[in-house]
């Protein structure tokens, strides 16, 4: 597995500081998600969630999931706010999704959003967490696991050379001697060659949507236009059987 970049858990210890932006979506949950060459829309698209407005910054994204929640007051309601927005990488531009209060969207909807393309995404449920990393190519799950030293998907162990490098490892020990959480941002990284920072974070402007228990209507199809770098176009036509 080629990688552009040379990350590892080192490059991703600003997660933890105090002053750090992530550090409430590490307490409330959260799934970060990485796409390439599918537009923010398209990506709201296919969650089957419709924007709802759009803001500036991951402060004010949490001020917006905080107001989300006290609405909800325990009732019925959407608990998670995702922010999307595009950012550099290789072969050009990726859709970076941050969904604040858990998960974004089913394993159906990563499988659509990979058609034809690459998608990686990390994640935790907070409270008790779990925390999960996975990467599609193509539509499949290649690799997916919680716990370094058992993956599963399609091909679970072409990573591993990755996973070391980036200071997790393949063992109970090595996995336990590293912030695992830092080290799957670096690992999202050496695969999408986006580098996520807590300037990029604070700075970015996202599409904002709130993201109900059950969507409220379903999407029929959509068609993604995938460029690459060398301003190749490809396009992905998907119909929603489900």
């Amino acid at each position: 597995m080629h990688s552009m970049t040379t990350a590892t858990a080192a490059d991703y210890g600003w997660i933890r500081s105090a002053t750090s932006p992530f550090r409430y979506p590490l307490e409330s949950g959260y799934t970060l998600t990485l796409v390439r060459g599918v537009s923010p829309a398209e990506l709201l698209a296919l969650a089957g969630v419709e924007p709802s407005g759009a803001c500036e910054g991951l402060g004010e994204l949490i001020e917006q999931h905080l107001e989300l929640l006290e609405e909800s007051d325990g009732e019925e309601g959407p608990y998670v706010l995702a922010g999307v927005c595009t950012v550099p990488g290789e072969e050009g531009d990726w859709t970076l999704a941050l969904a604040l209060g858990g998960d974004l969207g089913s394993l159906d909807f990563m499988e659509t959003l990979s058609a034809g393309t690459r998608a990686v995404s990390h994640s935790s449920n907070g409270g008790k967490p779990m925390h999960f990393f996975h990467w599609y190519e193509n539509g499949e799950l290649r690799t997916e696991f919680e716990w370094p030293p058992v993956r599963s998907g399609s091909t679970p162990d072409e990573l591993n050379d990755l996973i070391c490098e980036v200071g997790l490892g393949l063992t109970d020990e090595d996995a336990s001697r590293v912030d695992r959480k830092a080290a799957v941002f670096a690992l999202a990284e050496r695969l999408t060659g986006v580098r996520v920072t807590a300037e990029l974070l604070a700075l970015a402007e996202y599409r904002t949507a709130e993201v109900p228990e059950e969507p409220a209507e379903e999407w029929k199809s959509v068609t993604i236009d995938i460029t690459d770098a060398h301003g190749v176009r490809t396009y992905a036509h998907i119909e929603n059987d489900g």
